[in-house]
């Protein structure tokens, strides 16, 4: 017999020796039971440790050799890491040894035993697959077997509460009360076959933010030969490859794909949940368009100082580029209703519609003074007065906690000629801007229609200083006897078209939605729907003095060429400041303009273009050079009297005599003209899609017509929403880029129903024939919609063919060509598309006996008075009742 005999032991558990010899129980030689002779205990005394567990698995390196000493006749379990020993060796009897392995095995085959079920149904699943033993079954889902496999997690937590309250008010029974509460968390995805042709695709998320997140799929594929070549049900899409009609991908629904010969047939029937849109961009900027209507000018946000800025603003900027206005505004202090509660830079302020008027609204009482500039400031240093107003005010008027002023005018009717704020907010200097030659103010955040307007400012006009009310500065601020701050009222807490503040709010400023415009490929157009062909014009066909001219140019956008000289030339005058608006600078001070004397600094602005501006590049408003340029302005460019006829037709007086709303409402026959363009950002190679979420697949980019490849020339963010241009040449290319996407509505109510259908009848290789329909439907959420918002019901209707064809004879005539041999074949190609849209509307909005749809222009189910009880303004005593 060999001195030492190796063996190697294939066993799932190894194990360690803590002791050289061990004594453990004799067992009788011979016996077999079912129960393991080598009991954990005797395992835990030898110290052995079970290595069963993949978690408690060693490395490959270390090695166990079991060997038998003849000598000492023990068996010498050893583990080694290459020639070193990793722990003290084991030593094992004969019979010790075979109990051990007799045991491990025991243990390892009830282990196979107990796991079989589970590895069954580890194996299968929760749901074991089921076979359909049927001919028709198989024949119609390619198979007969069911196998559905859930994954994923759910937890359910039920829980008891019982509430004990030994109130002795209480009856019994209401002293102790019990409720139950259940909460669930589903996570569950679901994956299944039914025979070879139907697949079933969902996830299930109960924590998901949105409705959207959670995907169902069912999946019908058809044979070769099958009249059904696919059927979808669930989050379907309906691509198409024309140019006039998109197809759209977040649909849910059902979706066929049949076959008839030749014929293909594909057909949906869904709710949408997203909306298209396309990005335009042009050398690296990307390419919007914007669309105004002449009516939507911006509201509550500009205003001139004064009624003599309002005068003379279109004389001022009768000479472009130059300003001839003189007047140069060195400071500027704004004040508004104080809704915020808070205390720092507030006072007490009382505005005067009157204040700094030559020509005063409430002339009973004030009477034209000795300036015909603005000018109304209570200090000997500035002795011109526009009026007499602060001078016929009660000495009590300054104290806060006088009605004196309100008695005033009370004597005279004319409690609208003031406001007065308790705690009036003074704006800082990055919540507003304002134009120093031209006297207006433009405020970053419209004010409400309840909020009070009142500004205090000074200014120069050919070396002389002029002042409009009191700085917060003239007048300390006074604890024990609070007083009040005289300022020019510019707008009142209630709005009338009657009172001269209205006038003084601008409607010539428009937003076209854009920021950090850039001058380059910068287009803009002023186009009036004709009254009878509904064809949008961009100039007038009739009048002596207007025939053939653009409305850009009637309406003084257009007066300057490239060279800036008085010469139109059809284009839009891109005319942006160099710098911001002022904001507060002290023209005064000599040390903000250290290269300029004092005299030469109306010239600073003229020279550094603050004046002359149609468009604020930086905020995307455009600025006409007109104060009513669809109203009398244009009205004045026909030739009057004898075409008073063309002006009452082309004018639109009512938009600035009346609200918008009452001029967009009452006369809409009016509301005719719309301002359209298109304007690039700033360049750059990342570009945001305006939406988050965004469906996988659904983004596409085109280098002109040609379609680009998602990760060779473009990567997309479909959470973030944006897609970063990888390929810098394309940027720089001069091929425009086109970006189209949908947009998931994560909050929308709007149901929106979409019914596809697309037919291709293929001839031959060469020659497709295709059509396309679709409808999509809104269906309203009452019955009563309001005006601009009614639901759509369209139809779109789409022919196109699609020729293509190599051609041998073309390419013998390129291989005629003197230095030119082709090498590849050449092929003629030939694509028509036709499409027609039929709008209409859902017939839920028809009125009674009626097709044509209705919709309300003001139900006043939600209007309301509001009277507010802490301003004293609105309360005046009334009269006597009858009897």
């Amino acid at each position: 017999m060999r001195n030492k005999i190796t063996l190697i032991v294939f066993l799932l558990l190894t194990f360690i020796g803590k002791s050289t010899f061990s004594q453990v129980t004799p067992v009788k030689e011979g016996t077999d039971t079912l129960k393991n002779s080598f009991n954990l205990r005797e395992k835990k005394y030898l110290g052995f440790r079970n290595y069963a567990n993949p978690f408690l698995q060693l490395p490959a390196n270390v090695k166990r050799e079991v060997t038998y000493d003849a000598k000492t006749q023990r068996y010498v379990i050893t583990e080694k890491i290459g020639d070193q020993l990793f722990s003290l060796p084991q030593y094992l009897t004969i019979s010790e040894y075979l109990r051990l392995v007799n045991s491990e095995i025991k243990r390892e085959n009830w282990r196979i035993l107990s796991n079989s079920e589970i590895a069954e149904v580890r194996r299968t699943g929760i749901i074991p697959p089921v076979k359909i033993n049927s001919r028709v079954f198989e024949k119609i889902f390619g198979g007969t077997t069911i196998d559905i496999q859930p994954r994923g997690e759910a937890d359910l937590t039920f829980l008891g509460r019982i509430n004990k309250n030994e109130n002795p008010l209480f009856n019994e029974r209401q002293r102790v009360q019990s409720n139950f509460d259940f909460n669930q968390r589903i996570q569950m995805d679901v994956v299944g076959n039914i025979g070879t042709k139907m697949k079933i695709k969902m996830n299930y998320n109960t924590e998901a933010q949105f409705d959207f997140e959670n995907q169902i799929k069912l999946d019908y594929t058809g044979g070769a030969d099958d009249i059904i070549k696919k059927i979808e049900a669930g989050n379907v899409s309906l691509p198409l490859n024309g140019t006039l009609i998109n197809g759209t991908q977040s649909l849910f629904g059902i979706k066929t794909q049949l076959q008839f010969g030749k014929l293909d047939i594909a057909a949906v029937f869904s709710q949408q949940k997203s909306q298209s849109r396309e990005l335009q961009i042009n050398n690296g900027a990307q390419q919007n368009e914007f669309s105004v209507s002449g009516s939507e000018y911006e509201v509550n946000k500009h205003y001139f100082l004064a009624k003599y800025f309002r005068d003379n603003y279109n004389k001022a900027l009768s000479n472009p580029p130059t300003i001839l206005s003189g007047v140069l505004i060195t400071k500027i202090e704004v004040w508004i209703t104080n809704k915020t509660s808070s205390t720092q830079d507030s006072r007490d302020v009382l505005g005067f519609i009157d204040l700094g008027e030559n020509t005063p609204y409430n002339s009973a009482q004030i009477t034209g003074g000795t300036s015909t500039l603005p000018s109304a400031f209570s200090n000997p240093g500035f002795p011109q007065h526009s009026n007499n107003l602060l001078s016929k005010l009660p000495a009590n008027a300054r104290l806060t906690n006088s009605n004196d002023v309100i008695n005033f005018f009370q004597a005279n009717g004319g409690t609208d000629n003031f406001a007065k704020l308790t705690y009036a907010r003074k704006l800082n200097e990055r919540e507003y801007n304002y134009q120093p030659q031209l006297g207006y103010i433009s405020l970053n955040n419209p004010l409400n229609g309840d909020e009070v307007l009142a500004v205090s400012f000074r200014y120069t006009y050919n070396g002389v200083e002029y002042q409009v009310g009191e700085f917060s500065t003239d007048v300390p601020f006074d604890q024990a006897t609070p007083k009040v701050l005289y300022a020019k009222l510019l707008k009142n807490e209630t709005t009338k078209t009657n009172l001269p503040t209205w006038d003084l709010m601008m409607k010539n400023i428009y937003s076209i939605n854009g920021f950090q415009i850039s001058r380059q490929n910068f287009k803009l157009d002023i186009y009036r729907i004709d009254d009878k062909t509904g064809v949008e014009m961009p100039l007038v066909r009739e009048g002596v003095n207007t025939i053939g001219k653009q409305f850009i140019a009637l309406t003084n956008l257009d007066q300057l060429n490239q060279q800036k000289e008085r010469k139109p030339d059809g284009v839009f005058d891109f005319e942006a400041e160099n710098k911001p608006f002022v904001q507060n600078t002290n023209y005064n001070n000599p040390s903000n303009f250290p290269n300029t004397s004092g005299a030469g600094m109306s010239n600073l602005v003229n020279n550094t273009n603050n004046g002359y501006v149609t468009i604020d590049a930086l905020n995307g408003k455009l600025i006409f050079p007109l104060v009513e340029p669809f109203g009398k302005d244009l009205q004045a460019k026909f030739n009057l009297p004898s075409e008073q006829v063309l002006a009452d037709k082309y004018g639109y007086p009512q938009l600035y005599d009346s609200v918008k709303l009452v001029a967009q409402q009452l006369f809409s026959n009016k509301d005719l003209y719309r301002i359209k363009g298109t304007y690039q950002s700033e360049i750059s190679s990342s570009f945001p899609l305006n939406a988050i979420n965004v469906t996988e697949g659904s983004v596409k980019v085109f280098a002109g017509t040609i379609p680009l490849q998602e990760g060779a020339d473009f990567t997309v963010d479909y959470q973030g929403g944006t897609v970063n241009i990888i390929n810098t040449a394309l940027l720089t290319s001069g091929q425009p880029i086109r970006i189209t996407t949908e947009n998931t509505e994560m909050f929308g109510l709007q149901q929106r129903s979409l019914f596809g259908t697309r037919w291709d009848y293929r001839l031959n290789n060469k020659l497709n024939l295709g059509g396309t329909f679709m409808n999509l439907t809104e269906k309203p959420l009452t019955q009563k919609v309001n005006y601009l918002e009614e639901p759509i019901s369209n139809s779109i209707l789409g022919l196109d063919i699609n020729y293509s064809s190599p051609s041998r004879y073309l390419t013998k005539l390129v291989d005629k060509i003197p230095f030119i041999s082709t090498k590849a074949p050449s092929t003629i190609t030939f694509a028509g598309e036709y499409a027609k849209l039929i709008p209409g509307h859902p017939k839920a909005i028809n009125a009674a006996g009626e097709r044509g749809g209705s919709s309300y222009l003001d139900d006043f189910e939600a209007s309301r008075s509001v009277i507010d009880l802490k301003g004293a303004i609105p309360w005046q005593l009334s009269g006597t009742p009858q009897l």
